[in-house]
């Protein structure tokens, strides 16, 4: 009796049956608790690139919504000085540095070192103060300093914008759980070139790896952890 009305109460949200069946099933296992946030997050942007956000590209697609919230979430982090880092994904020449990543995905090659295809979306443009990170595969951790740089500023909650949901956004959620990171997916702001892919990745995440929030929850959170006081250094050595 409980589940259905846990189902039928997802359903009338927005939730399909089969997400409604399977979350609530999900929950009796056990899966899907809340992390919540610590007390300084920092933004990871993963790929919105040109090369991804050009619909026109091969890896391209609309993410016009998506870079809109990351537009709101930027403008938060900014306020409240809390630190951002751009990722992007760029290959020398002979692409010696894309292993077999790009033999199983082909259109990665309009991603060369200098081309444009490789630059943050203008829409989102990092400041000068704010570091891009060049990665090689799909993780925003694998292979760079991302982890050590965060935790330089006392990061303590990563949060995700950027794309793919079901390829980089996932495996910078997976990585960035490994690394001790408590780890905030903003719907909104991530994206997929399907609709499938993105929702059931989403809902993995959310279940496994990170707490899926909305856009307007984060930018709430941000606004609550950028008015809380600093702790004193006697409150910080304790």
């Amino acid at each position: 009796m409980v589940g259905s009305i846990i189902a039928r109460l997802k359903l009338e949200s927005g939730m399909n049956e089969w997400e409604a069946q399977t979350r609530d099933a999900y929950e009796r296992k056990g899966l899907g608790a809340r992390v919540g946030w610590g007390e300084k997050p920092g933004l990871v942007v993963v790929d919105f690139a040109k090369g991804f956000t050009d619909p026109t590209t091969p890896l391209g697609s609309d993410v016009s919504a998506e870079l809109a919230a990351t537009a709101s979430l930027l403008d938060a982090f900014r306020r409240f000085d809390f630190p951002v880092v751009f990722m992007t994904v760029a290959y020398r020449p002979d692409y010696a540095d894309a292993g077999t990543f790009i033999q199983k995905v082909p259109a990665l090659s309009i991603l060369v070192e200098g081309s444009p295809m490789v630059e943050i979306d203008e829409r989102i443009a990092p400041l000068p103060s704010e570091q891009v990170v060049t990665k090689k595969f799909a993780s925003a951790f694998f292979g760079t300093d991302v982890a050590e740089t965060l935790r330089a500023n006392d990061v303590d909650t990563v949060v995700l914008a950027g794309c793919s949901t079901s390829g980089c956004v996932r495996a910078s959620a997976i990585d960035a759980m490994q690394n001790g990171f408590r780890t905030i997916v903003v719907e909104q702001a991530v994206a997929d070139r399907a609709e499938g892919p993105h929702r059931a990745n989403l809902f993995d995440m959310d279940s496994k790896y990170a707490d899926v929030v909305s856009l307007d929850s984060a930018l709430e959170s941000l606004t609550a952890l950028g008015a809380a006081p600093a702790p004193s250094a006697a409150t910080a050595s304790r």
